[in-house]
């Protein structure tokens, strides 16, 4: 029996990560719960899954958390960053799925290192911001940290059972989003609406809109790189729109492996639940007599102008990264509040880029220091 505490429980994957639990009521046991404001999701999660803590953003969202359960409920209910700091130290579990969005999901992550718990790790930023930090910090704890996002679960996969020496590169793939074939000089009327309709996968709206600049594939080029010691020069974007092959890892002999499935994050996310073991999910296997063909491209770096500052951040080092992904953050949430135009959210970012002065070298002070001034400055631009 494994225990798990998720953090970001009522988001895509951490819904996706409790249908698996549902699934395997003998394998997994919610020790934790934690969510930032969908109190009433939560509170459903928590009847139904009798977690020894919850934790929400704030002590109102708590309240209203506690007014929503039954009486006689155990849950214990906390809140804010030290009640998140709780769910991922929670004694209980020996498990933790890391599924906040965004930078917020880095201390706590870090918390449940430090407490030597295993992570199931779908927060990418964690590692855009501080992977140096991070996977040194798991190191010298000795934890493993185990990837959910269907790439890098399909890289995990393709490494396993072979030589690292043998290794040559990635091949990290990607969908394209919803504007691949759009012509660049049609993106100005792109909305919120046509951005959020991904042709392949059910994503969070932040997600979603990453996917639609390719920002998506830039924050899992920094990810990839840290999580699997590489070099930038080793990892290779290449846009497969049927999203069937989830990555690919090639070899000094020329072979590639593949990592094939449908275009759903429970297989990703049971793996990394109940590595090395394989669930019996009842996944349908892909159509391949109905799909006919797999296409490749490259991505088209005039159109998509993140996925070059992504390269061009990680390439630079130090703070660069945290701030790419602040402003991102920043110029994404803006689009989606209709503060801003889609073909904006890259000039923001690299505007907030420009005006950093990057620490070379930076400890886990200076991330979060520059985390704070990419917002300030992303929200003056915006």
């Amino acid at each position: 029996m494994k225990n798990l505490s998720i953090l970001g429980s009522t988001g895509s994957i951490g819904t996706n990560a409790l249908e698996v639990v549902r699934r395997f009521p003998e394998t997994f046991n919610v020790a934790a719960l934690c969510a930032k404001t969908s109190v009433e999701a939560l509170a459903a999660q928590i009847v139904e899954f009798e977690p020894e803590l919850a934790a929400v953003f704030d002590a109102d969202g708590a309240d209203r958390l506690k007014a929503l359960l039954p009486a006689g409920c155990a849950t214990e209910i906390v809140c804010g960053p030290s009640g998140y700091r709780q769910t991922a130290e929670c004694p209980a579990a020996d498990t933790v799925v890391t599924a906040m969005v965004g930078a917020a999901g880095l201390e706590p992550t870090m918390a449940a290192i430090r407490a030597g718990k295993t992570i199931c790790l779908a927060n990418k930023e964690t590692l855009v911001m501080a992977g140096e930090f991070v996977m040194a910090l798991a190191r010298e704890e000795g934890v493993t940290i185990l990837p959910i996002d269907s790439e890098h679960s399909a890289i995990f996969q393709c490494l396993e059972g072979n030589r690292r020496e043998d290794f040559d590169r990635i091949l990290l793939t990607a969908s394209g989003g919803p504007f691949r074939t759009r012509p660049r000089d049609a993106f100005g009327a792109i909305t919120v609406e046509d951005a959020l309709d991904h042709p392949n996968w059910s994503m969070g709206p932040k997600i979603t809109i990453d996917s639609a600049t390719l920002m998506n594939k830039g924050l899992e080029v920094i990810e990839a790189k840290h999580l699997f010691n590489v070099s930038l020069e080793q990892i290779e974007v290449v846009v497969h729109p049927q999203s069937i092959i989830h990555s690919m890892v090639a070899y000094r002999d020329g072979s590639v492996i593949a990592q094939l499935g449908v275009p759903d994050m429970k297989g990703a996310i049971a793996y990394a639940l109940s590595y090395p073991e394989r669930l019996a999910l009842g996944q349908p296997l892909p159509d391949f007599a109905g799909i006919g063909r797999f296409d490749f491209e490259k991505p088209d770096l005039d159109r998509f102008p993140c996925l070059v500052l992504a390269f061009e951040a990680v390439r630079q080092g130090g703070t660069l990264p945290a701030v790419l992904n602040a402003a991102n953050e920043a110029a994404v949430a803006a689009f989606l509040d209709k503060q801003l135009e889609f073909t904006e959210i890259p000039v923001i970012i690299e505007k907030t880029m420009q005006n950093h002065v990057a620490v070379a070298s930076p400890g886990l002070e200076d991330i979060m220091a520059a985390d704070r001034w990419a917002r300030e400055a992303a929200a003056g631009l915006i």
